[in-house]
């Protein structure tokens, strides 16, 4: 075995945009050879997501479903951006969440907003 020079090797994944809100999401690989769409710059404590929903990323950069009861009251962890899509219809499942799906749908509302038109060069003579 070698020597890695610059760190673990990551697998490509990138982001990708939701079909449903156009939203960016992180497409990362996990354990079972498939993908999943996380929520970007989203990692709340473990313990305040069920256990059938977080996602811990491991060192080779896929991630995985941890269900350990109760996780270490540190431990970060992901979740799926289906949850905090604005489009797609959710139970309330934990009050953050509700949150997070409410701020993403208004974030949905700005993308699709018209840029204001630009102000003329020069302003006619009002005076």
């Amino acid at each position: 075995m070698g020597v890695l020079e610059e760190g673990p090797r990551r697998l490509g994944g990138g982001q990708s945009r939701c079909l449903y809100c156009g939203l960016p999401a992180d497409r990362v690989a996990t354990l079972e050879q498939d993908w999943v769409l996380l929520e970007p710059d989203m990692t709340p404590l473990a313990h305040t997501v069920p256990a059938e929903h977080r996602w811990i990323e491991l060192s080779d950069g896929r991630v995985t479903v941890y269900g350990v009861c109760p996780p270490d009251p540190f431990q970060r962890c992901r979740i799926e951006h289906r949850l905090a899509c604005s489009a797609q219809p959710q139970p309330d499942l934990w009050p953050w969440l509700t949150t997070l799906r409410a701020e993403n749908g208004r974030r949905v509302e700005r993308q699709a907003d018209p840029e204001p038109p630009e102000p003329p060069e020069q302003w006619p003579d009002a005076g």
